[in-house]
């Protein structure tokens, strides 16, 4: 997929990296987009139907920071709206979880996905 390239106010182009995941682009901050695979393998791993990952054993497992965006709620869940594509709820999908972050912000939890949410996804 290669990225397209859109203006935002007080944007530079040095201040710019396509990102190949949607094809928008993400202002640098030190190191590229994290590896969101990373977590998908990790998640594809696991055994349990349901567990709680902490922020800071995500960032372990990107080897890399979260983006403050992680700390919402929305930016997580993968069942609040479904139609918007973003790298980290795909991974979660792809390895068979629901992500959900909990209340306190700590941590996200990880629910193995049902026959009926598969069949929204599909």
């Amino acid at each position: 997929m290669v990225g397209v390239w859109r203006e935002r106010p007080g944007t530079t182009l040095a201040s710019r990296v396509p990102c190949l995941y949607d094809g928008r682009t993400t202002p640098t901050r030190g190191s590229a987009v994290p590896d969101y695979d990373l977590l998908r393998e990790h998640l594809s791993q696991q055994t349990l139907d349901e567990f709680v990952l902490s922020m800071e054993a995500i960032e372990t497992i990107l080897d890399d920071a979260l983006p403050r965006a992680s700390h919402r709620a929305s930016w997580w869940e993968t069942e609040r709206a479904p139609e918007e594509k973003m790298p980290q709820r795909e991974a979660c999908i792809a390895a068979g979880y629901i992500a959900t972050r909990l209340p306190d912000g700590s941590g996200v939890r990880f629910r193995k996905k049902t026959a009926k949410f598969i069949r929204k996804w599909n």
